[in-house]
């Protein structure tokens, strides 16, 4: 069965930083484009980064490029969001995504397959 499962998420202070992981297993994910929604509190959800198949195209919400990262290592079947500067605005559930075409889609709708989330509390 495939899954992923988030983690990392927790407490950050306002400038600090967090990092999550996504771990994937039940199926190769490896020709998957993967990436990360969030959804804040009476927000729609937004898709915050993207990372290709290939590793060699990300996407990012212009807001927050500069201040996360997203990267993934296939032998370990993980996917990470470094996520530095940390705002009070960045307090939102994550979702870790997972895309069966393997290109970045900004789309959060386009993903076929969701984890459970992650909540991130940004405090000042």
């Amino acid at each position: 069965q495939e899954q992923l499962e988030e983690s990392g998420g927790g407490l950050g202070q306002a400038g600090g930083s967090l990092r999550l992981s996504c771990a994937h297993s039940g199926r190769t994910f490896g020709t998957y484009a993967m990436g990360w929604v969030r959804q804040a509190p009476g927000k729609e959800r937004e898709c915050v980064a993207a990372i290709d198949w290939t590793a060699t195209t990300t996407y990012y919400e212009p807001s927050l490029k500069g201040r996360f990262t997203i990267s993934r290592d296939k032998a370990k079947n993980t996917v990470y969001l470094q996520m530095d500067s940390l705002k009070l605005e960045d307090t939102a559930v994550y979702y870790c995504i997972a895309g069966s075409k393997g290109a970045v889609e900004t789309r959060s709708t386009t993903y076929d397959y969701w984890g459970r989330g992650t909540q991130v509390t940004v405090s000042s």
